[in-house]
């Protein structure tokens, strides 16, 4: 397979790290996007088709430097994987609008943002991926605690449905993966002691699977990854 051009953001664990060291092994250009990069930057030793910027996807100024790395580095960007997420575990009542602004930030409009910023980079055959939550899929089961995290993870699969739309005469393609429960950290830390059935390593095969090839079958759809509920 050719190789291609792909932003990666939270990379610094857990699924995003996973990718970054999948398909930088295949030998494509991986961006890895990160607030903080010593774990993420040992690849680089390896693999010098990798590189990180250690930027906040939440700031102008941050998006304005992973705009300028890919104009003089690259030209153009293939594949996008909106990865970083932000999880609070809090009861409704004392969920703040604060907490709610801070999760929102990250898990819809930083997504936002920063695909509007690599947007002019992009072409026909592009794919942009926006990893949501079965949390975020309507009649799934929901879980206490979650409901800034499950509503925003709900907003971003609507994002991309609209954007699809919007950009469809454009060729680029725009899709989110629904997953279910990913052993990680962020899973260790919300839910001590649960067990989930798929690897932070195997949920990242996937992913790299249907960023490379899912944008020849779905466009502005929403997949449901999981075998079970969440």
């Amino acid at each position: 397979m050719e190789s291609k051009n792909i932003v990666i953001t939270g990379t610094s664990r857990g699924i995003g790290f996973e990718l970054v060291k999948h398909l930088g092994s295949q030998g494509h250009n991986v961006l890895a996007l990160t607030q903080n990069k010593e774990k993420v930057s040992l690849l680089q030793q390896t693999h010098q088709n990798i590189s990180t910027l250690e930027v906040e996807i939440t700031k102008d100024k941050d998006l304005k430097i992973i705009s300028d790395y890919i104009s003089k580095n690259w030209k153009k960007a293939d594949i996008i994987i909106h990865n970083a997420g932000k999880f609070i575990h809090k009861p409704f009542f004392k969920t703040s609008s604060k907490d709610f602004m801070d999760v929102y930030k990250v898990n819809v409009f930083a997504v936002a943002e920063l695909t509007k910023t690599l947007l002019p980079f992009m072409h026909k055959g592009s794919h942009i991926i926006a990893i949501s939550s079965m949390g975020g899929i309507q009649g799934s089961l929901k879980f206490a605690g979650l409901s800034a995290y499950s509503s925003s993870k709900g907003a971003l699969i609507t994002l991309m449905e609209l954007l699809a739309e919007e950009y469809k005469s454009s060729g680029i393609i725009f899709n989110t993966l629904a997953l279910g429960a990913v052993q990680t950290e962020m899973l260790a830390e919300a839910f001590p002691g649960l067990k989930a059935p798929v690897s932070a390593p195997e949920m990242a095969r996937y992913i790299s699977d249907f960023a490379l090839t899912g944008s020849k079958v779905y466009n502005g759809k929403v997949l449901q990854v999981s075998n079970s509920t969440p």
